[in-house]
């Protein structure tokens, strides 16, 4: 997503905050998703602000989407939605996979991720990395949804670089998870979509038929191609087998998309799917099942006719950024 701001007292520099009379009307959170477009809803509060050493934090309380996650001006994941993005994230890969036991997460310090990893009753040990200790912190302080995952005694957290953290390790795992920040330009995670570190990082520390699944930025028919085309080529110069899927999330304002690639084949049919979650996961999901990820899978034509011919390789060198560079703008935050 776009750089935020939020109407406090007074009138915004582009958009009034009063109706007629002067009355005010509602405090507002604005993103800027593209250069001449915007994304805004109407905000009960704030509820928090924060500042690390690489990102701005703010917990909002929105009128449409609940308690929302804003990290460098950028939402993160809304309380009334997340499961979308979550369930797509995590899901298909654990499903496909025979027997997954063990995860790494890269990033996913709002805890969510691992909520739902750990749904799995053949998980036994999930390692989740994140640069970013006091985001951490904020999200197990004031994301209550996600306190079970944090106190889960299969749960190993570690606060480093995720890419120093993989090298580093002697072990492998069964599916990988990148639940990173979008790459934008400047930020902290960009390197982590490269050929580079799927071939030379990822791969290396994936069991046998293990699988990695990366959030891949927007997906939709005019948006696709910001990074959601590229990380989908970069990982089939990779990988053997690679799907791209994607699904609407209300509070992103567009179709939000993810890869799966592994060097096995991905062979489980919507009814086995719904067979494996029936038989493996505790609770129900709210979004997915075989058939929604059948259809997540199933790209509109102008999508796919874009995905058969992306040439670009996303590098060090070479690498797209999300519109937007992240800055919270502090001023409009205070009111």
């Amino acid at each position: 997503m776009g750089d935020m701001s939020v109407v406090g007292n007074g009138v915004h520099d582009q958009d009034s905050a009063f109706g007629e009379g002067g009355r005010r009307r509602s405090c507002w959170y604005e993103e800027e998703i593209e250069q001449d477009l915007r994304w805004s809803f109407a905000l009960n509060s704030i509820l928090h602000t924060g500042c690390s050493q690489y990102q701005d934090i703010v917990l909002l309380d929105t009128k449409p989407f609940g308690k929302a996650l804003v990290i460098d001006g950028k939402l993160q994941s809304a309380e009334i939605d997340e499961f979308i993005y979550h369930e797509s994230l995590v899901h298909p890969a654990l499903l496909h996979h025979p027997n997954p036991k063990t995860v790494f997460i890269m990033g996913g310090g709002e805890g969510s991720t691992a909520r739902e990893t750990f749904r799995h009753k053949s998980i036994q040990s999930v390692v989740m990395c994140d640069i970013d200790e006091e985001v951490v912190d904020f999200c197990r302080s004031h994301l209550i949804v996600n306190k079970e995952a944090f106190c889960d005694p299969r749960l190993r957290l570690i606060i480093s670089d995720a890419r120093l953290e993989l090298e580093s390790r002697n072990d492998q795992f069964d599916v990988i998870i990148g639940d990173l920040a979008d790459p934008i330009e400047g930020g902290p995670c960009y390197q982590l979509y490269t050929k580079s570190f799927y071939e030379g990082t990822v791969r290396p520390k994936l069991n046998p038929g293990g699988i990695f699944v990366t959030q891949a930025g927007p997906a939709g028919a005019l948006s696709h191609t910001e990074v959601f085309s590229c990380i989908y080529n970069t990982l089939r110069q990779v990988f053997k087998y690679v799907v791209p899927y994607s699904a609407h999330v209300p509070s992103y304002a567009d179709i939000w998309g993810w890869v799966m690639a592994s060097d096995s084949p991905f062979t489980a049919d919507a009814g086995e799917l719904d067979r494996r979650i029936k038989l493996r996961m505790k609770g129900e999901n709210m979004y997915l099942d075989g058939e929604t990820f059948s259809a997540s899978s199933t790209l509109s034509k102008v999508v796919r006719k874009s995905l058969a011919k992306e040439t670009q390789v996303y590098t060090e060198g070479t690498a797209k950024f999300i519109h937007g560079h992240g800055t919270v703008q502090k001023a409009a935050l205070q009111s």
